[in-house]
């Protein structure tokens, strides 16, 4: 999804989704689990010499501008801190590049799912992995499974819902191009529709809307770090089948699909991915299921 205009520390209070169940989810968000993953038993440390990248014995590696908490630490992904740039540090290592052979580049959330060629070899935005979209990029394995949450303020007519049907009649904004636009128009109705989250936030904020949907994490980022007097009011049932898939996106036909996923499948095998899920998204928290 889109980023935030202005880039902000991370809050230590900030709480997300327990991951331990998130990552047991292995159903697809939107059908079936992808082709491009078939081949994730293919090695991942083949090294990089015999890897096809953009720059020889280079990773080059794009994300958001700006990108944010909790996926990346103020808007520096080369730090290695945040979800999304801890992952895809470990990701490279796996390949057997050095930290210092990562190259990170910016792009937008469109462009980045858009069909043609790319320049980058690999992209991190907190991209769902839908059958659509497989149609002009790649997806590698996924490395988090999240569901969709509602963000809303104090007193607002949003505050306070317990199931789906107390959504229904409100005035709902999500971001262009993501996965919620879909839920939302799928399980509530028709939502206003903005450029991008921070958009939608400031609609929340002047209240030209009730209430906004994005994912787990960034429900409670926004919650805790942008509102004043934020609530996640809860988050949705799921139905798709086990939650919202986050992957990397890859041009389509990479020769570095299979060892990218292989690299992820290798992480969750030795418990490393569990690991950086725990230190960066994961404490106790009650987001109730509005069903």
């Amino acid at each position: 999804m889109p980023a935030l205009r202005r880039p902000l520390a991370r809050r230590t209070a900030l709480a997300v989704l327990g991951a331990s169940a998130l990552l047991a989810l292995s159903a697809c968000a939107q059908g079936a689990a992808p082709a491009d993953t078939a081949a994730g038993s293919a090695s991942a440390s083949a090294g990089p010499a015999s890897l096809q990248t953009l720059t020889p014995g280079k990773l080059t590696v794009a994300t958001g501008q700006p990108a944010y908490s909790p996926w990346v630490e103020d808007d520096e992904p080369q730090s290695g801190k945040g979800f999304e740039a801890a992952v895809t540090y470990a990701v490279a290592k796996q390949l057997g590049y050095a930290q210092g052979d990562v190259v990170w580049v910016r792009s937008t959330f469109d462009s980045a799912i858009a069909p043609g060629a790319k320049p980058w070899d690999l992209n991190v935005q907190q991209f769902s992995v839908t059958d659509e979209r497989r149609k002009a990029v790649d997806f590698s394995s996924p490395y988090y499974t999240t569901t969709q949450a509602v963000v809303t303020t104090k007193g607002s007519k949003a505050d306070g819902v317990t199931s789906v049907a107390g959504l229904k009649g409100l005035t709902i904004g999500v971001a262009a191009s993501t996965t919620s636009l879909q839920v939302v128009t799928d399980r509530i109705g028709q939502p206003k529709v903005f450029n991008s989250n921070d958009d939608a936030v400031q609609a929340l904020k002047t209240k030209q809307v009730d209430a906004i949907v994005t994912d787990l994490p960034t429900a409670f980022y926004i919650a805790g770090a942008q509102l004043d007097d934020g609530v996640v009011a809860g988050q949705l049932a799921d139905s798709s089948e086990g939650g919202d898939r986050f992957a990397y996106v890859l041009p389509k036909g990479s020769k570095l699909t299979a060892p990218v996923s292989a690299a992820i499948d290798a992480l969750k095998s030795s418990g490393e991915l569990q690991k950086l899920t725990d230190q960066w998204l994961s404490s106790e928290v009650d987001a109730p299921v509005l069903k």
